[in-house]
């Protein structure tokens, strides 16, 4: 497990945050419904060559939930500047999942963030986007917050395992559900469900173009949330490269193909230089 020592209050939140590693910077952004704790495979194979932050978005994994809270995409990317100043980071490498890709992508547009390389995939990006599951939930937010404890884990579990390609092993099914356990977890889980919503990716699409640093886009080929055919049409709009195919990977590629990451961060950090 990943230890997130730190806490910072961005925004009216407290965000958990930790930092492994030597170098230049890079920062990890993880997607929903999860923490930073995907990265718990992958981080430990850059600390060579970065010094690498992570941090739990505000409503996720150890960092504040409380009712009320916005913890939008409309939130996130002004969170992720405010972690920028605190960290005195200057075009770091950024490493970004789902809701992670769509936070570093608004906050390039939105809030002038510069990176000194992007590797992104599967991210929430280009409309439409938001299952059948997730309209449902949006209707009856307080029904699904108020069911009992052993219904509401029997569909988180459900829920988590169709993010992978393959079955999740029990330790990384606890990781990825204990947050949202609870008096505390259990409403925190369908309010950020309740807060999704498209119009955030649609401020910034008609922003896109061929990004000033290198960008690495991949992509599931088995990513059942997000069509692969959405990859390819994210590479062509912000990189110049083409989209690389993770075979056999779902959507949770941190749990299903974790070294693929790894190699195409450390080939983008390498190409970029100062490791």
């Amino acid at each position: 497990m990943l230890k997130l020592p730190h806490t910072s209050v961005i925004e009216g939140n407290q965000v958990r945050w930790g930092c492994l590693g030597q170098g230049p910077a890079l920062v990890a952004l993880h997607g929903t419904p999860f923490s930073a704790q995907v990265w718990r495979r992958i981080i430990p194979h850059l600390c060579a060559d970065r010094t690498v932050y992570f941090y739990d978005m505000p409503g996720y994994g150890q960092s504040e939930k409380r009712e009320g809270q916005d913890v939008s995409l409309g939130v996130q990317n002004t969170v992720l500047a405010g972690l920028f100043a605190e960290w005195n980071l200057n075009k770091p490498d950024v490493l970004a999942h789902d809701f992670g890709g769509a936070t570093a992508l608004r906050a390039c547009y939105l809030n002038g963030l510069r990176y000194r390389s992007l590797t992104i995939f599967d991210a929430v990006a280009l409309a439409p986007w938001g299952s059948p599951f997730v309209q449902h939930v949006r209707q009856h937010q307080e029904a699904f917050a108020g069911m009992p404890s052993y219904m509401h884990e029997a569909l988180l579990r459900a829920y988590l395992q169709t993010s992978a390609n393959v079955p999740l092993t029990q330790e990384a099914m606890g990781i990825y559900a204990e947050p949202w356990i609870g008096p505390v977890g259990q409403p925190a889980f369908y309010r950020q469900i309740a807060q999704m919503d498209q119009r955030y990716t649609d401020d910034i699409e008609g922003l896109f173009g061929v990004m000033d640093c290198p960008v690495t886009v991949l992509w599931g080929t088995e990513d059942a949330w997000i069509p692969f055919a959405k990859g390819k049409e994210l590479a062509a709009k912000i990189s110049e490269a083409p989209l690389v195919p993770i075979w056999g990977a779902g959507h949770l590629v941190q749990e299903d193909r974790p070294e693929a990451i790894v190699a195409a961060v450390l080939k983008t950090i390498r190409l970029t230089g100062d490791c």
